[in-house]
């Protein structure tokens, strides 16, 4: 017995990396999957077949139930489709795991419009098309759900040469915790998952002396974890997932200057006074990655 017998779900970008290991664990666990791929290479071009009919076959070769769909994540109709694909084949759909994405890596100054908009589209669109016809489907069946977006640390924390990435990941984050509060009535569950992991898209980006400690098979069983019903009241939470490390990401509101309202405004060399008072205190950055956690 799995933690997900007779769940459905759906993994986009499930050819490669994560969304494999993502599909293949739901798949151990019992649930049939979905397993979308456009085909195409990191950078978004071209498409092809080979990648989710391997994971299919992969799945299928285990004992379990898939099968594959090709469509874009950025064209409505195809995000529709995916979801059909799966009412179709199985009779329904319980989870989502919003996983497909694209780089286009760039420094800002460098950085032109058309990298910027196919990133965004991928990303952000794309995770808003795929999420909206599950949660539309989970509203129609009236069991519930559970939805799965990937964010990232370049989008929360921040990263070089990824201002693209980083809005879209920000983007999806702040998509995932408006939403979670309106599923809540209907026992849909949204979190957020920031991973870090080994596969195409951070292939030439990941020092090679970390590469062996977090392939993307460490971050899928937290992930499958929050499909599964043991789950039923996890919602609305950030998750980084680095190797076997499980760690959620809260926003802390820290204390800067202050002083009574009474008084009124501040002089502005006195308020920059009073926040450079505190600067010892203020979370480190890292000029490459963004503020170090």
């Amino acid at each position: 017995m799995g933690m997900l017998d007779g769940k459905v779900a759906l993994v986009t970008g499930a050819g490669g990396g994560l969304g494999r290991t993502h599909a293949r664990l739901l798949a151990s666990e019992g649930a049939a999957v979905v397993v979308n791929d456009l085909g195409g290479a990191r950078d978004g071009s071209g498409s092809g077949t080979n990648m989710a009919d391997t994971v299919v076959q992969e799945i299928k070769e285990a004992g379990g139930e898939a099968v594959a769909d090709y469509g874009n994540v950025a064209v409505p109709e195809d995000a529709r489709n995916m979801v059909k694909a799966g009412v179709d084949s199985f009779g329904k759909l319980d989870i989502l795991i919003a996983n497909a994405g694209i780089l286009r890596d760039k420094s800002f100054k460098n950085m032109d419009e058309d990298m910027w908009d196919v990133v965004v589209n991928v990303h952000l669109k794309g995770t808003y098309l795929t999420t909206k016809a599950a949660y539309d489907q989970m509203l129609e069946q009236g069991e519930g759900g559970r939805i799965v977006v990937t964010s990232s640390t370049s989008g929360l924390l921040g990263n070089f040469g990824q201002t693209n990435y980083g809005a879209a990941k920000a983007g999806i984050a702040g998509m995932a915790r408006c939403l979670y509060l309106e599923g809540m009535k209907y026992g849909i569950n949204v979190n957020i998952l920031a991973p870090t992991a080994l596969s195409r898209l951070t292939d030439d980006i990941m020092p090679d002396a970390v590469k062996d400690q977090i392939p993307p098979d460490r971050v899928s069983p937290a992930v499958v974890w929050l499909c599964s019903d043991d789950a039923k009241e996890v919602t609305g939470r950030t998750w980084l997932v680095s190797g076997n490390r499980v760690s959620m990401l809260a926003w802390n509101l820290m204390p800067i200057a202050q002083k009574d309202e009474a008084e009124g405004p501040w002089e502005v060399d006195e308020v920059g006074e009073a926040i450079l008072a505190t600067k010892d205190s203020w979370p480190s950055i890292n000029p490459m990655r963004g503020f170090d956690l």
